[in-house]
């Protein structure tokens, strides 16, 4: 599990490569935001304001890698000019930490990451953008857990003694890298969890609290599917973008195919672009995260 772990982040730091930036940076960013609490933790995000012309916009970052969220996916997203680009569009950039995998399940992380979203669009006066027009970003686990969260986007509970589960978690449009979609075909092979690989060896604290010990065989499988997004499709889904390369080590190109053939499925727009060469990531991301940039415009056009 540590060499899966060192092998991504040794990977982003090697791989990502930034263009050089005069002057100050576009935003102002506002570190440690609580915004939910879990298991007597508090589940942070960092948000990124525009200093310039803002557009009235949100998008919502999943700063998570290996399903990692420590201060340094948020770094990551930095040295891919993630905030420069969306914050010198005019959007307001809402970075998401979902929890991480040596405390969390999935479906914690999950359950964190909508309440994120419920916190953004109840305090969407704050910020001066349209809760009903946000976007949703993320790479790699990020990636894997803003599709789960856009496919199974919850409605609000009105009479919730929660204010904020009286919101709901859909969003407008999603644009991610290189997402784990289907944990039940793996590049078409079967995933036993412990066993060899590493996303074998990672997804059994994924699954369950402690790992798996004593669930059946039926238990699992049962929620291996219920997180994989490509799994859990509805005609409700919003509009995908998904970037993918096709030399990625280390999640297949499979993975991000199986989503976008099960969106189109259900009569959801979707669109996969196969970076020719690009691996996990690749040097010049930035030049995609631009053109996510250019998609977000399009699909959450200003009024």
């Amino acid at each position: 599990m540590k060499r899966f772990v060192s092998a991504s982040a040794l990977g982003l730091v090697a791989l990502i490569l930034t263009t050089a930036v005069s002057g100050e940076a576009p935003y102002v960013q506002r570190q440690d935001v609580v915004f939910a609490e879990s298991d007597g933790v508090g589940v942070l995000m960092d948000i990124f304001t525009p200093t310039g012309k803002a557009n009235g916009l949100g998008v919502v970052d999943v700063a998570s890698g290996a399903w990692f969220s420590d201060r340094g996916k948020i770094n990551d997203h930095k040295r891919a000019q993630m905030y420069d680009i969306f914050c010198g569009r005019g959007y307001t950039v809402f970075a998401v930490r979902p929890g991480s995998r040596s405390r969390f399940t999935a479906p914690e992380m999950l359950s964190h990451l909508k309440q994120g979203i419920r916190w953004v669009k109840a305090h969407n006066a704050d910020y001066s953008i349209d809760p009903e027009r946000l976007g949703l970003t993320g790479a790699s686990a990020g990636g894997h857990l803003a599709s789960l969260a856009a496919v199974t986007a919850e409605d609000g509970r009105p009479d919730d003694k929660n204010p904020l589960n009286r919101t709901n978690t859909r969003v407008k449009a999603v644009a991610v890298f290189f997402p784990p979609t289907d944990f039940t075909n793996w590049d078409g092979r079967k995933i036993e969890p412990g066993g060899e690989g590493r996303i074998a060896g990672t997804i059994g604290n994924l699954l369950f609290a402690g790992g798996i010990n004593k669930q059946s065989s039926e238990e699992v499988f049962e929620q291996i599917k219920k997180i994989s997004p490509a799994l859990q499709v509805t005609s409700q889904a919003p509009p995908f973008l998904i970037y993918h390369g096709d030399a990625d080590p280390l999640v297949p190109l499979q993975q991000s195919q199986v989503l976008i053939e099960a969106l189109k499925k259900q009569g959801v727009p979707a669109e996969l672009i196969v970076k020719p060469g690009g691996g996990h990531p690749w040097p010049t991301i930035h030049e995609e995260v631009a053109k996510v940039a250019d998609w977000f415009d399009g699909q959450l056009p200003a009024k």
